[in-house]
């Protein structure tokens, strides 16, 4: 393994040319570096030709945290830049989307709700789809959105997966005030009856991320190579509502299938929703340690493939 070490007045000091760099840089201070095997304390930073799977670097990411405030201002600032209605779009597509629901699968198929109001029962729904979906969809072509930067400068790829969380999350905020404010007006109408659940909403918010996070990332690995991938993808993800309870409750598939939506990790992030918000449906904690555990494995598996790709993917993308 060849490596490269900086020293750490490198940064603070202008030099010349390159001989004067090395000149000096004396023999003993490589050697002493070397004898004490703490390169920490003499290096600001190390360059090496090859890095484990399991090198996660994080002190190198929170190096970069100013990059990722900056990534995400920047996509919460161009999305809406030069638009009409501006932010008003984070209200707009999920009033529309709710009402879309309410008139074709609650009075048009007659769908459950388990008896909370049809407005609010998908407002639920479509507040955390959209933002897992959002989430899944742009990290998982995080590769091919991003080539152009990738391929001028340096800093950690990871960041770029976390900017897209972390971005999505500012609207999912905003979409979730709206779903609240249904939430405040069928409560003063003692239609659905909230409870102390709701004081769980961080754990379910940061568990969609992780989950969106680790499949976008196993994704993106194969985008980089297979473009067309893209679009099936974006299919996949609007197949993949139906399988998960958005426009109906868990409660309504037939027991002979309830086995198969179990084995989806985002069904007790769902019904926690509704149970919480509506009071309806039923949950339990036990209900959060299958998605828990779906979490932490899929995103430790989405970081090792992602580390892998990103040292070749230029030559594919």
């Amino acid at each position: 393994m060849v490596k490269m070490k900086v020293p750490e007045y490198m940064n603070k000091t202008e030099f010349s040319d390159e001989e004067s760099l090395f000149e000096d840089v004396s023999e003993n201070e490589f050697s002493n570096s070397n004898d004490t095997g703490d390169d920490s304390a003499s290096w600001d930073a190390v360059i090496e030709s090859k890095h484990s799977l399991l090198d996660l670097n994080l002190k190198e990411l929170w190096h970069y945290r100013d990059l990722l405030f900056l990534f995400v201002r920047r996509d919460f600032v161009t999305v809406y830049k030069q638009t009409i209605l501006g932010p008003l779009w984070f209200f707009i597509q999920p009033i529309l989307t709710t009402i879309t629901f309410t008139i074709i699968f609650g009075n048009v198929a007659q769908l459950s709700t388990d008896g909370a109001p049809k407005l609010v029962f998908y407002m639920a729904g479509i507040t955390l789809w959209n933002y897992f979906s959002t989430c899944l969809t742009n990290v998982s072509g995080v590769f091919n959105a991003n080539a152009s930067i990738f391929g001028k400068v340096y800093f950690p790829r990871l960041i770029m997966p976390l900017t897209i969380v972390i971005s999505n999350l500012m609207k999912f905020g905003v979409q979730f005030l709206l779903f609240l404010c249904f939430v405040g007006y069928y409560y003063s109408q003692n239609e659905i009856k909230p409870n102390a659940w709701i004081a769980a909403t961080p754990i379910v918010i940061i568990l969609m991320a992780l989950i969106s996070m680790g499949i976008g990332l196993i994704l993106s690995s194969m985008t980089t190579k297979y473009k067309d991938l893209n679009q099936l993808i974006a299919f996949g993800v609007q197949l993949f509502m139906y399988a998960t309870p958005v426009i109906y409750p868990s409660s309504s598939v037939p027991a002979a299938y309830q086995w198969v939506v179990e084995l989806n990790p985002l069904v007790g992030l769902f019904d926690y929703m509704r149970y919480a918000y509506l009071g309806v449906g039923s949950f339990t904690f036990s209900d959060f340690i299958y998605p828990f555990v779906f979490a932490i494995v899929i995103l430790f598996v989405g970081i090792l493939v992602f580390n892998k790709v990103q040292k070749t993917f230029m030559d594919t993308v």
